[in-house]
Parts: structure tokens; sequence; C-alpha cells
């Protein structure tokens, strides 16, 4: 039924003298990138050509040099053209992983600006939209990032516009936060260049009966993030959240849930296990740790942008949490 409906659609297409455009899609895999990311970003193009049986896309993997890509799991892509080449791309993707804010390859980033001017949309996936960033591709562009990155970029870059959904089109920037979400901006473009309609027999190819909007959320809601719907505790880890670099009193914090300091401190205790500063010190911590991971920001700052009084109590304190100091984790 559905081949008969995309027969039906493409032979109207025909019949008027429509010319089927096929888009050149370029994927640019860094070195330890996702999978589900990497076949979110390429399977619905190549879907769109099954399900039409015509070249609507054709898809090209891009690298340094021809030899295999290792992802951050047990498979690798092998490119079919290097960034060497003059290449003629209508998107060019970038699919990244791992801690992106160390990526330092020139002549890639070079590459990347070179597409631009080039007229190429560009895209990042994933850790993708960082090393957009550091190409410098990102000004006065809206993007948006995987959550594991946003504050590491945002403290990188403070004044990029970052936002915190699942995709983000403007103008000839698209970045997504990566995983399925991928497979959601790749359905958009489906539907912006053959319909609504066909991107939906796309989605359904894959049983994603449901596209999603690019503001979605990137995270499961504070409920199950926190693990408690007490409404005096969602109200005071949402102050909590708001003000990590300046940490808020247990005064304010209970003034926020609406109750006493002694009842939200039970209530953390009897449902969360710690103490209401104990879980917002831990917060913090968690942030800390993030930053460590995704970011080259020295200690110091790392201490000041979380709340901690000075970068000795922040290890202190960090080396007591995780088991080992900020500077060995890094």
């Amino acid at each position: 039924m559905g081949f008969l409906k995309i027969d039906i659609y493409y032979f109207k297409m025909e019949k008027t003298g429509s010319e089927l455009k096929t888009w050149r899609i370029g994927v640019l895999p860094i070195t330890g990138f996702a999978l589900m990311a990497y076949a979110s970003t390429v399977e619905p193009f190549r879907a769109a050509n099954v399900l039409s049986r015509r070249p609507l896309y054709d898809v090209v993997n891009v690298a340094s040099t021809l030899s295999p890509v290792p992802s951050s799991g047990a498979a690798s892509v092998t490119p079919q053209a290097t960034i060497k080449e003059p290449l003629d791309l209508d998107y060019l993707f970038v699919v990244a992983g791992g801690n992106p804010m160390l990526f330092k390859d020139r002549n890639i980033l070079a590459f990347l600006g070179r597409m631009s001017r080039f007229g190429a949309r560009m895209g990042g996936v994933s850790g993708g939209p960082v090393i957009l960033a550091l190409a410098g591709l990102m000004e006065g562009r809206r993007m948006t990032v995987h959550w594991e990155h946003g504050e590491a970029l945002s403290e990188s870059f403070p004044n990029l516009m970052i936002e915190r959904t699942l995709y983000v089109i403007d103008r000839d920037r698209l970045t997504c936060a990566g995983g399925t979400a991928a497979l959601d901006l790749m359905l958009e473009l489906i539907t912006n260049q053959h319909g609504s309609q066909f991107a939906s027999l796309v989605s359904d190819w894959f049983l994603h009966t449901e596209i999603r909007p690019s503001i979605g959320p990137q995270r499961s809601g504070m409920p199950a993030r926190v693990g408690s719907s007490n409404v005096a505790i969602l109200d005071a880890v949402k102050v909590m959240e708001s003000h990590v670099t300046d940490p808020v009193s247990l005064p304010d914090l209970a003034f926020a849930a609406g109750v006493s300091e002694r009842q939200l401190n039970r209530l953390f205790r009897q449902k969360l296990g710690r103490s209401t500063m104990g879980y917002y010190r831990d917060l913090r911590l968690d942030k800390a740790r993030n930053l460590l991971a995704n970011s080259s920001l020295p200690l110091t700052e790392i201490a000041y942008v979380t709340g901690f009084a000075n970068s000795s109590h922040f290890s202190r304190l960090f080396s007591e949490y995780f088991g080992k100091s900020p500077s060995s984790f890094r």
C-alpha cells in the first residue's frame, strides 16, 4: 500500500513535467562518533531512495583520508571522498561523539569553512555542532547540541545562541542533539523536499510512528530525572538548576518550595536519601564533572562556575564524591 501511494505521487509529478532533484548529502564522521547518531543521519535518505524507487539522495562519506573511520563501538565507516577533493554538496553533516571540545584538526576545520563558502548547508549531529562552532560557522545562528556538551560549549562560546531542543534549522545551518533526534531532523528535510506524506512513509519504515517537532525536549521530564514527583522537591530542584554558579540558601529553597526548611529536608531524605543541601552540592559536582569531561576550562574556572568558594574546596569535595581528584579524572 505504501509503495502504491508513492508511485501515484511521483507519477503525478512526472505527468506535470516536474523534475526530481537528487540531493547530494555529505557526511563527515569524526573518529569516535556514535553509531546511533550516524545511522539516524544516513538511513532516512537510504529509505527514501528505496521507497521512491528513485535516487532522491546521494550520500557520500567524507574524511581526511580514505582509511576507515572508527566509531565509538565495534564498527567503522569507509569514506568515498576526502577533504582534499573538490566536492559539490548540497548539505554537509558533521557527526561527532566523545569530547568534541578537544577537536583540533585544522585541516578539517578549514575544509568546513571552505564548504560553507562554496554554498553547502552545514549541519552538525551530537557533538558535530561543537565542531561547527570551533570552525567559526555558528556565529549569529541559533543552534542546539547534545545536552552533555551544552554547558561546556556555552562556557567556551558565551555569545552562541544555544537552545536545549532536539534540532534547530536556522537558514543554512542545521544542528541536532544526536541519537534518534537526527532521524527527526532528516525527516524534516525530507518533508521540506518531498512533502509530509512521503516523510511519514519513510518514518513508518523505521517504526518511528511520530515525527517529533524540533522544539521537543532532549531529556525526560524532571520527575523522571530527579526520581520524585513531589511538588516541593521539584520546585526546589528547579531553583537549584537555575542557580549553579550562585547557590542559594536553604531558607530560600524552602521558600520557593512553599514548605519549612525542616519539612524540605525531611522530604529530600525520605524521597532521595540526601539532605536538601547535600543534593544541591552533588548536583553542582555532577555539573563540574561534565565540564571536566567535555571542556578544557581550568579547574579554577570550573570551581567558580559550579559555585564553589575556591579550587581547593572544590577539589576536596570532588575527590570525596567521585573517589578521585578533578585533575586525575580529567
